[in-house]
């Protein structure tokens, strides 16, 4: 994991250490990427109803791949000091996987900014996460959302950035 070195400022804040969103516009827009995951377990007889689409609520992933998209957009409105930003594509994936059991969930999102990407990826993968426990808790109310993460990034003044795997 990458840590802010002693000697780094970080930049949402100001000299008297009060919340400052941060001035982007000396910056060139480049073409920027990140890549986010994360996953919801849940128990077998949840897993297995939500593939074979026999759930209270309809088309659980669907409806939670819709969410993500959304959300990536919404992100500015939810966190107070990123900027807003033209997204250019967004990609959410959930994938099954019966070993969990459940589903991983990727988002990839793209746009040529002056800024990056990455609270927007993990926003979507956050909220797909949030509406897959939603449209399936009828079902079971233990479901547990976990690792979100960012897998990655490109483009930037700080350079790419690629996550080291960790072990399930």
């Amino acid at each position: 994991m990458q840590e802010t070195s002693q000697n780094q400022q970080l930049s949402h804040l100001n000299e008297s250490g009060e919340a400052q969103m941060v001035d982007v516009s000396g910056k060139q827009p480049t073409r920027r990427q990140a890549v986010a995951a994360g996953k919801i377990k849940m128990s077998s007889a949840t897993f297995a109803a939500i593939e074979v689409g026999n759930t209270p609520k309809g088309d659980v992933l669907g409806t939670a791949k819709l969410a993500g998209i959304m959300a990536a957009k919404q992100t500015a409105n939810l966190i107070p000091l990123c900027h807003p930003l033209p997204l250019h594509q967004i990609e959410v994936q959930i994938i099954p996987d019966q070993e969990l059991p459940g589903y991983q969930i990727l988002a990839t999102v793209t746009t040529k900014a002056e800024t990056g990407v990455e609270m927007e990826a993990l926003t979507a993968v956050s909220v797909a996460a949030l509406t897959l426990y939603d449209m399936a808790k009828a079902l079971e109310k233990g479901m547990v959302i976990e690792s979100i993460s960012l897998v990655s990034k490109t483009g930037g003044k700080s350079g790419d950035y690629l996550a080291i795997p960790k072990p399930r």
